[in-house]
């Protein structure tokens, strides 16, 4: 069992930037996934980024402008999201997926067990 607080969202203009945190209660670097998923109204949920031993994951829609790290000592997983566009705006999840040799492919959300609440990220135009 994990649970997932997300911190971070806000409004920004286009070309601005944001970083979302992710604190988890528990956190095993060698053995958990985290990852960053979003949705916009009328949308399907969608991921983002994540991260596994280091190794990072990402979309390609967000590639070059989102940077996920983690800090193992905080139990805290970051977002840091730059060169917003307005097609950015979404409710942004955090989730993990416990116990892995690997991190589940990103279009698998349904392999992430456990979500936050949710931070919503508004970009205007």
């Amino acid at each position: 069992q994990v649970q997932l607080v997300e911190s971070g969202g806000g409004s920004v203009q286009a070309g601005g930037s944001l970083t979302l945190s992710c604190v988890a209660s528990r956190y095993t670097y060698h053995s958990d996934c985290i990852g960053w998923f979003r949705q916009a109204p009328g949308k399907e949920r969608e991921g983002v980024a994540a991260i596994y031993r280091g190794n990072k994951y990402y979309d390609d829609s967000v590639k070059g402008r989102f940077t996920i790290s983690q800090d193992s000592a905080k139990n805290t997983v970051y977002l840091q999201m730059n060169s917003l566009k307005p097609e950015d705006t979404a409710m942004y999840y955090c989730a993990a997926a416990l116990g892995r040799f690997s991190c589940p492919s990103l279009s698998r959300t349904g392999e992430f067990g456990y979500w936050g609440q949710g931070a919503q990220v508004t970009v205007s135009s």
